[in-house]
C-alpha cells in the first residue's frame, strides 16, 4: 500500500509534468516550436532546467512527444461518434469527421506538428502504437465501417482518408491551396468517400 506522503509526491510529480507539457504547448502554439527551449520553458513554469530534465530525461524530443500524446487524445475525442453527433446520412457522417479533423488541425497547429511532423518517440502502425494514438484512427475506421456500403478493406480506406485529410490540413497551412475553396474541397472528399 502506498503511503499518503508517497501518493502526494507522485501526484505533485504528475502535476509538475502536466504543467511542463501545457507550458511547452502554449509556447509552441504562440511562438512556434523553435521557441520551446529548456531555458524558456523553465522560465515559463518557474522551475530550473534540471527539474525539466528530471521529468523529461530525453529533453525536447520527449516533451514534444508528450504534447503529441495530449494532441492525439484530444483529436480522438473530437472524432469520436459522441462528439460528431448523430449525423443521418453517410455524407453527413463523413463530412462531420473531415470537418472535425481539419478544425482540430487549424486550431492547434503546433500540436498538430508535434503529432505528425516533428520527431517523436511514438511507434506508429505497429502493435506497440499507444492506444491513445490508435483511438483517432479507430474513429476514422469506425465512421467508414458505419457507412451503408462500407469499403471492403476498412483499414486501408481509413489510412487513405486519414492521408487525404492530413494532406488537406498540411497544404492549407502551407498556403498551397486556392483561397476560399475550403468547403469545395471538403465536399469533393466527402463525395469520394461516401458517394
Amino acid at each position: 500500500m502506498t503511503s499518503p506522503a508517497a501518493a502526494r509526491r507522485a501526484r505533485q510529480v504528475e502535476e509538475r509534468r502536466e504543467r511542463i507539457v501545457a507550458a511547452a504547448r502554449e509556447l509552441a502554439e504562440e511562438h512556434g516550436w523553435e521557441a520551446v527551449t529548456t531555458r524558456r520553458l523553465a522560465d515559463a513554469i518557474e522551475y530550473s532546467q534540471p527539474v525539466l530534465y528530471g521529468h523529461f530525461p530525453q529533453g525536447r524530443t520527449e516533451i514534444v512527444t508528450a504534447v503529441a500524446l495530449v494532441g492525439f487524445e484530444e483529436l480522438a475525442a473530437e472524432l469520436s461518434p459522441s462528439a460528431l453527433g448523430a449525423a443521418g446520412t453517410d455524407a453527413e457522417r463523413v463530412r462531420a469527421l473531415v470537418t472535425a479533423y481539419l478544425d482540430f488541425a487549424a486550431r492547434n497547429p503546433a500540436t498538430y506538428d508535434a503529432m505528425f511532423l516533428l520527431s517523436v518517440v511514438i511507434p506508429f502502425a505497429s502493435d506497440d502504437t499507444p492506444a491513445v494514438v490508435r483511438a483517432g484512427f479507430d474513429a476514422i475506421a469506425g465512421t467508414l465501417s458505419g457507412l451503408e456500403s462500407p469499403p471492403d478493406d476498412v483499414a486501408t480506406a481509413a489510412e487513405v482518408l486519414w492521408g487525404s485529410v492530413h494532406g488537406l490540413a498540411a497544404l492549407y497551412r502551407a498556403g498551397r491551396l486556392s483561397a476560399g475553396n475550403d468547403d469545395g474541397r471538403v465536399e469533393a472528399l466527402v463525395r469520394l468517400v461516401a458517394g
